[in-house]
């Protein structure tokens, strides 16, 4: 008999509406009931692509003994983490706190007014590994809170206080009176740039060792400084690294896209797992990428993960799903592996060619199968077959095109199709980027469709507030401050492909939203959750940019770029003084602040203002869109406009004029795209 979590939409916690656990979603009700029976809670934390949290699901919670004891002795909580990333980061702390390391499935035990005195991660149902088991843990938990509540209810408070002064202490830590204060400059980001440097795999391209995550925030950074400062050294990084992502396992070479991260440091075995955001910020970073380098290579995985996207994570009303998992039929893999045998089967005489490019072998490379890989470069196997480069791409696509189409017959993994409004907002943002890049009109469409379909489905009944997450036609849970963020984001790129005023109007409400709502005024950066919010025991504040950009970092700069269209001072203030906290941290730890570290390089070198006014401004703004230009604001209207100062007053009807400003000061306008390009000096 299903549980409660039969009427919730998350994928995860539908995994575990057929448990025999009583869970409950994250609600009042289950604290309410624990009150009222003075039982503990146990909260479960995980995510529908989690390897760990489906075999404690299968080991432990569909066990009816196990169930039973839980069920007796605790209130149950099954938490989805990408649907209340708020209770996994307050929980989380306290189980760091406790081990000094976390992870998923995250297991957290609380009083009844939601103060954690345990927390862990996988359990085995049997001791194994120096871990205890999950039933004597629940034994132990239920125990003590019986027996000991007073040493509880200490642990409790504890944890708690450790857990909210988390915050506290990063920022004693890293902008205390002891830390030294490395300004602004040109030195900072000289600083941020040796550091990263320092740890780049020059073998393999990337950073450190296994396992290795794309850290697309660090490779924009480079791609960025290299132009800005002409460092030719960044610009290589940035190449070098992404050749060998598309040349790796990570990349599924037959269907695009790329997985979560590689278990090796030359990216050939990958997590199977894909996200959505990994995917979105690949793009945007390959389409800046391929703007300054023209590499066929980058434009194809440009094109095959967006094909991907539209294939595989698209809602058929506009939105996008949040993941594929790495399991198919219980096995890591299984969908995307093959065996020599059955490539000869499909391809015939095609085969050879096939796998002397794509490294595949009798033995395979993982596990007895093969994981597709390109071993060689495209024009270097084209001359060792005697082969022209162009002729060998169309044989090797006509063996995808049949090898992808016999992958479609395997049973597939599963898809998480929640819609989640940070995720999406930086999948817009990859396809406006991406057009701009390659200039096809269908990735223009599908960003401000998107974009859109966010805008409409995403807003809360009254006022301008928004929703985390939108499933079966049901938008839910207050949004965050990285929804915010990022779909503040969009909304600023999104006018940048079509200079559709209203998304400016709108980025610059939600802005204001954002102030009122989230922001500390005392440590001058934002809390992640709203003050609106009141479920929860604490606010925390989200500062390092992991897997995704951080809400305050891409708040800083979303408010750098809208001081500078609206002339607001008190966003140009507060962004300098976020950046002016976080400095310290940045220089020492460039790799956990990818997004602060962009930021700060418009801090450092001047943001450059183009405005383009005239008969002519769509087509002269498409082909300035087209270079890539770091550091650049561009707007673009057939007249002047009263509404934003870099327009007003610039213009004439007869001709079209393009404006360079940097620094509050214009300089005379030019009447062609070659005197702009000295200007700004674009290759």
């Amino acid at each position: 008999m299903p549980n409660r979590l039969q009427y919730e939409t998350s994928p995860y916690l539908l995994q575990h509406a057929h448990n025999p656990v009583d869970w409950y979603a994250w609600k009042p009700e289950a604290f309410e009931r624990a009150r009222a029976e003075d039982k503990p809670v146990l909260v479960s934390i995980g995510y529908s692509t989690c390897h760990w949290c489906h075999v404690m699901e299968r080991e432990s919670f569909e066990d009816e003994s196990i169930a039973a004891f839980m069920n007796e002795h605790f209130i149950n909580i099954k938490v989805d983490r990408e649907e209340r990333p708020d209770v996994d980061q307050i929980y989380m702390d306290a189980c760091q706190a406790i081990h000094g390391s976390g992870g998923w499935p995250l297991n957290c035990f609380l009083t009844p007014e939601g103060k954690p005195y345990f927390a862990g991660t996988y359990y085995p149902p049997r001791p194994a590994h120096n871990r205890p088991s999950w039933p004597q843990v629940l034994q132990r938990m239920s125990a003590a809170y019986r027996e000991q509540r007073e040493v509880v209810e200490e642990q409790a408070g504890r944890l708690l206080d450790l857990a909210g002064q988390a915050d506290a202490t990063f920022f004693r830590d890293q902008f205390g009176p002891d830390q030294p204060d490395n300004g602004l400059g040109e030195q900072l980001t000289q600083q941020i740039f040796q550091r990263l440097l320092e740890q780049f795999d020059r073998k393999d391209g990337g950073f450190g060792g296994a396992p290795k995550f794309p850290a697309t925030m660090s490779l924009q950074y480079l791609l960025d400084y290299g132009l800005l400062a002409g460092e030719s050294q960044a610009l290589e990084a940035v190449e070098f690294s992404l050749e060998k992502m598309i040349g790796g396992g990570i990349y599924d070479q037959l269907g695009g896209g790329f997985a979560r991260y590689a278990t090796d440091r030359a990216w050939l075995i990958p997590h199977f797992e894909k996200m959505l955001y990994d995917n979105a910020l690949l793009v945007s970073l390959l389409s800046a990428a391929y703007q300054q380098t023209g590499k066929e290579l980058f434009r194809r995985a440009i094109e095959e993960t967006l094909a991907f996207i539209e294939r595989e994570m698209t809602h058929p009303e506009g939105g996008f799903y949040a993941a594929l998992d790495a399991d198919s039929e219980g096995e890591e893999g299984k969908f995307y592996v093959w065996e020599q045998p059955e490539i000869e089967a499909v391809l015939g005489d095609e085969a050879a060619l096939f796998n002397g490019f794509y490294g595949v072998t009798e033995k395979g490379n993982w596990e007895g199968k093969n994981i597709l890989w390109r071993p060689h470069r495209l024009e270097e196997y084209a001359a060792q077959m005697q082969l022209a480069p162009d002729v060998l791409q169309e044989r090797l696509d006509a063996a995808r095109t049949k090898l992808l189409a016999r992958r479609a017959g395997r049973v597939r993994p599963g898809l998480d199709d929640k819609i989640l409004l940070s995720w999406n907002a930086l999948q817009v943002i990859a396809y406006a980027r991406a057009y701009v890049a390659l200039g096809r009109t269908e990735y223009r469409d599908r960003a401000e469709r998107n974009l859109d379909f966010l805008l409409r489905k995403f807003r809360r009944e009254e006022g301008e507030g928004f929703y985390h997450t939108y499933k079966d036609g049901k938008a839910q849970y207050p949004a965050f401050l990285d929804d915010y963020a990022h779909l503040i984001a969009a909304l600023l790129e999104v006018y940048r492909i079509g200079f559709r005023e209203e998304y400016l109007h709108q980025a610059q409400r939600l802005s204001d939203l954002v102030l009122d709502h989230f922001l500390d005024p005392t440590a001058k950066m934002f809390y992640f959750t709203s003050s609106e919010q009141a479920d929860l025991p604490l606010r925390k504040k989200d500062l390092y940019d992991g897997a995704v950009p951080a809400g305050n970092s891409t708040m800083a700069g979303n408010l750098q770029l809208l001081a500078v269209l609206f002339d607001r001072a008190d966003y140009r203030d507060l962004a300098a003084d976020m950046l002016g906290k976080v400095s310290a941290a940045v220089g020492k730890y460039p790799g956990s602040f990818g997004r602060w570290a962009s930021a700060l390089l418009r801090e450092v070198y001047p943001l450059r203002e183009i405005a383009i006014v005239g008969p002519e401004w769509k087509e002269r703004a498409d082909e300035v869109n087209a270079w890539y230009l770091p550091q650049t604001l561009l707007m673009a209207a057939p007249e002047g406009s009263t509404g934003f100062p870099l327009l007003e007053g610039k213009g004439q009807k007869r001709e079209t004029l393009i404006y360079l400003c940097e620094q509050y000061a214009c300089r005379q306008p030019v009447k062609s795209l070659a005197a702009l390009k000295q200007l700004v000096g674009a290759n």
